[in-house]
């Protein structure tokens, strides 16, 4: 059986794209036009979960929806040009397509600047599914009968297992591997150049 008609799902923000100088900039942006204060060089350590759970450090509660709403639409323009592939990310999409399989994008970040991102890059996954963070990535995953899930993060890592998915962390993020492997992923590589390869061997073990 050379080909599996297998669904591989991927994380976005540190994962297959380094967000890090994008974001860092929006939040700049976003401190100069509001006047509050944000460390956007400690926010970018902390990425993954919802914008909302790092806007609540610097705003008060009643203001996170409307400055969640400023920053997203400062994003396209701050963003998006600012923020490059990580390293193996096309090369990890398109060993999922020479596999047979299909590859999926499932994020936290704002659906349509997930989908800018990619557009920016080239990486043209099967289906792009934002606004899900943590266990609530499984609906995505269960939707599109993903049996893969790889993410930089804890919160990635419970989405797969909530899913019934294998759970395969790379440590580019902000948890590193030991964090990771204690949160129950089943794989963690170092990054995505290191896909390829887990997948080639994977695909005989499951045949």
């Amino acid at each position: 059986m050379a080909h599996m008609a297998i669904t591989v799902g991927f994380d976005l923000d540190m994962t297959l794209i380094d967000s890090r100088p994008g974001i860092r900039a929006c939040y700049q942006a976003l401190s100069e036009r509001t006047g509050t204060y944000i460390d956007a060089d400690l926010a970018v350590t902390r990425l993954g979960p919802p914008l909302a759970e790092e806007l609540i450090n610097w705003f008060p509660a009643e203001e996170v929806a409307t400055m969640a709403d400023v920053y997203r639409e400062m994003y396209p323009s701050i963003a998006i040009a600012a923020t490059p592939a990580l390293p193996g990310a096309q090369e990890a999409i398109a060993a999922v397509r020479e596999a047979g399989g299909r590859a999926i994008v499932v994020t936290a970040k704002y659906e349509p600047n997930a989908k800018l991102h990619l557009a920016h890059l080239g990486i043209e996954p099967d289906a792009v599914i934002g606004d899900l963070w943590a266990e609530q990535k499984a609906e995505a995953l269960r939707e599109h009968d993903a049996g893969v899930y790889v993410g930089d993060h804890v919160g990635d890592v419970r989405g797969a297992r909530t899913a019934g998915a294998l759970s395969v962390a790379v440590a580019t993020g902000p948890c590193p591997a030991e964090e990771l492997r204690a949160a129950g992923a089943d794989v963690v590589l170092t990054d995505l150049t290191e896909f390829p390869g887990w997948l080639s061997d994977y695909r005989p073990a499951r045949a």
